[in-house]
């Protein structure tokens, strides 16, 4: 006999395929900034975004962020090594391939890769990108899987062939999830396997949308508690 109990957790499993069915789509990269503010080149324009400019030298290594590596912090520029973004004369991150070396000695950035944890899902991160290479890479991740590797081809309008002066290949990008899909994600990995990837101006949004889980949970209960009620009417009848 199929009992009301039966049907209960037959609707959760359905629920739980269905979800699992509808997987979050992929976030999604544009171009797009501020007007440039002179030394500083350009900021986000995502309202209710919070910025990191390293203009004090230093990147966030708890709370709401963490940087993997802050060896990158840098200010000017420096032949063969690294190059300031175009407009930008203050301090910003560099990253170069590890344990790169010029003439036998160690230079800053060479970490290979920085990775961005944060403590909350975000909707959006965007940053200012300087000398746009092919060879720097976003890696953008949900709960430890990856969901996107966008690379200085993927920039839309930019050569993406290390030209340091100019707008064309200076640009701001912003990394957006699409929240009527309930898309977050959570960690962003920035690396390089050339001479260098030159960021700026880093910016991000917690996301206000639910977690899947949370969605999963509260569906789920709602469906235990309909058959719950049904039940109930059933013996009253």
């Amino acid at each position: 006999m199929f009992t009301l109990q039966k049907l209960s957790i037959a609707l959760v499993g359905t629920a739980v395929i269905f979800m699992g069915a509808n997987p979050a789509g992929a976030v999604s990269l544009t171009q797009g900034g501020s007007t440039p503010v002179v030394g500083e080149g350009q900021y986000t324009n995502i309202q209710g975004a919070q910025t990191i400019n390293f203009n004090n030298g230093i990147a966030p290594s708890s709370g709401v962020v963490n940087y993997s590596a802050t060896n990158g912090i840098v200010q000017g520029s420096v032949g063969g090594q690294y190059a300031t973004p175009f407009g930008n004369t203050s301090k910003f991150l560099t990253i170069s391939p590890k344990n790169d070396k010029v003439s036998g000695n160690d230079f800053a950035g060479n970490s290979g890769d920085v990775t961005i944890s944060f403590a909350q899902s975000l909707d959006y991160f965007g940053f200012y990108w300087g000398s746009i290479d092919t060879y720097n890479f976003v890696d953008v991740y949900s709960k430890g899987n990856l969901l996107r590797t966008f690379s200085g081809a993927d920039v839309p309008g930019a050569p993406a062939n290390g030209e340091q002066s100019g707008s064309t290949n200076n640009v701001y990008v912003n990394l957006l999830a699409d929240t009527s899909k309930g898309e977050t994600f959570d960690k962003v990995v920035l690396r390089s396997t050339g001479r260098a990837f030159e960021t700026d101006n880093h910016s991000y949004r917690l996301a206000s949308v639910p977690e899947s889980s949370s969605t999963l949970g509260l569906l789920a209960f709602g469906i235990l508690s309909a058959g719950s009620f049904v039940k109930r009417k059933s013996k009253t009848a």
